[in-house]
């Protein structure tokens, strides 16, 4: 055989072999594209498609799109914290993820300052104190109700004494 035919069967073999291997690629690709798991909705974080029961902590993840267990890993908090501490942490990383302000020298031409602000991360912190005061809230109201609910009661109607009222 000669040198240039070798080639080109090489070549037109290993196309072949590209070829099909594309084509499998994208017939995954459409079939991936289809399957959706159960229990994950599309662009769902991560415990709101399960949120799925009537109770009001459930209502809370949907509302704010986050759960408590994750609002409290954004905020570095435990959830025997205290409100004074979640709020000192959110203080602390609402204002680390701020804009800085303006220098008061502009900068020589050419050189600007890198930004070190994150809109989005401030949003995360922004969401979660929200999330964790939501909960605070419905753990008030929840117990507001228990003890208003006893004293509420309707008494059972007094017995009345054996003979009185018969005739």
């Amino acid at each position: 055989m000669s040198s240039p035919k070798v080639l080109v069967q090489i070549f037109i073999t290993g196309s072949r072999i590209l070829g099909k291997a594309f084509l499998e690629a994208g017939r995954q690709a459409v079939k991936n594209a289809k399957h959706s798991p159960q229990g994950a909705l599309g662009g769902d974080v991560a415990g709101v498609g399960t949120a799925t029961s009537g109770s009001a902590t459930d209502q809370l993840t949907r509302q704010h799109r986050m759960t408590l267990d994750e609002a409290n890993l954004i905020l570095n908090a435990k959830r025997e914290d205290s409100m004074e501490q979640i709020l000192k942490n959110y203080e602390h990383l609402f204002k680390a993820n701020s804009p800085a302000p303006p220098p008061e020298k502009p900068l020589p031409r050419g050189k600007s300052a890198p930004p070190t602000n994150s809109h989005y991360l401030q949003s995360k912190v922004f969401r979660a104190r929200e999330r964790i005061e939501a909960e605070l809230k419905l753990g008030d109201t929840a117990t507001a109700e228990a003890t208003a609910t006893p004293g509420t009661a309707q008494a059972p109607p007094p017995h009345e004494a054996p003979g009185a009222g018969k005739s």
